[in-house]
């Protein structure tokens, strides 16, 4: 009798374990600590070299053109993220990157845009975007800081048909974004 008590204790504990580690929402953990940020990303993405700015970019093995990535750009003059602009300023200005990446003019709306203040006194600008490609329409959410002298972003970005299904997966791979 002790010994089913203990099985089913050990079964109960292990099905309570393995809960817990799914509960992050299919997302696993990147950090980068030679440029000292991290973020997390939905398991099953892998890395990808992809030529130009961006320091780091996973893609869907299934869905390639869903992705995240971290772009990090000089800040002239020792400025900080408020320097730039407010976040709906900030955000009109990446948005015009949209045509530098595509090399056409493209119709990108800022859906929203939002100042977000951490406990350890950092500003993150947190950016959400719908943008009219040549490869269809997007959706994309950034998270914006300065640190160091550097603007670190990290994107977010589905097909518009997808939004629905991953909105919530892009949320939390934003909102995991740290720099230190």
């Amino acid at each position: 009798m002790l010994k089913r008590l203990a099985t089913v204790l050990l079964l109960v504990f292990a099905i309570a374990l393995q809960s817990c580690v799914g509960s992050g929402g299919g997302l696993v953990g990147y950090v980068d600590t030679y440029d000292s940020y991290e973020f997390m990303y939905p398991t099953g993405w892998v890395e990808v070299e992809v030529p130009g700015s961006a320091d780091i970019v996973f893609h869907d093995i299934i869905h390639e053109t869903e992705n995240v990535s971290v772009v990090i750009s000089d800040v002239p003059g020792g400025k900080q993220l408020e320097d730039l602009g407010t976040p709906t300023d900030v955000g009109y200005k990446l948005s015009k990157s949209f045509n530098a990446i595509s090399g056409e003019d493209t119709d990108v709306e800022l859906v929203s845009a939002q100042r977000i203040d951490t406990p350890d006194n950092k500003t993150y600008y947190i950016l959400e975007y719908v943008a009219n490609l040549p490869s269809g329409v997007r959706h994309n959410l950034a998270s914006a800081i300065v640190r160091r002298g550097k603007l670190y972003t990290f994107n977010a970005s589905t097909n518009e048909d997808r939004w629905e299904k991953m909105k919530d997966m892009m949320k939390q791979s934003v909102a995991s974004f740290k720099v230190a």
